[in-house]
């Protein structure tokens, strides 16, 4: 299952990147700022996921 949600942490970091430099590229701060967004919620997630894998070990 931590695998899982790793994958799916990654998918919702690259997602957020794409968010926005396409909120960069048509000039929507309100999707440049969602994608922001979804890459600091992402790294939180991936960050938690990190300190998981310490205390397993």
């Amino acid at each position: 299952m931590a695998f899982d949600d790793k994958v799916d942490n990654k998918a919702e970091e690259i997602g957020g990147k794409v968010k926005e430099g396409v909120g960069k590229a048509t000039d929507d701060e309100r999707l440049e700022a969602e994608g922001k967004a979804d890459q600091t919620s992402a790294n939180l997630k991936q960050a938690g996921e990190k300190i998981k894998d310490v205390f397993r070990s």
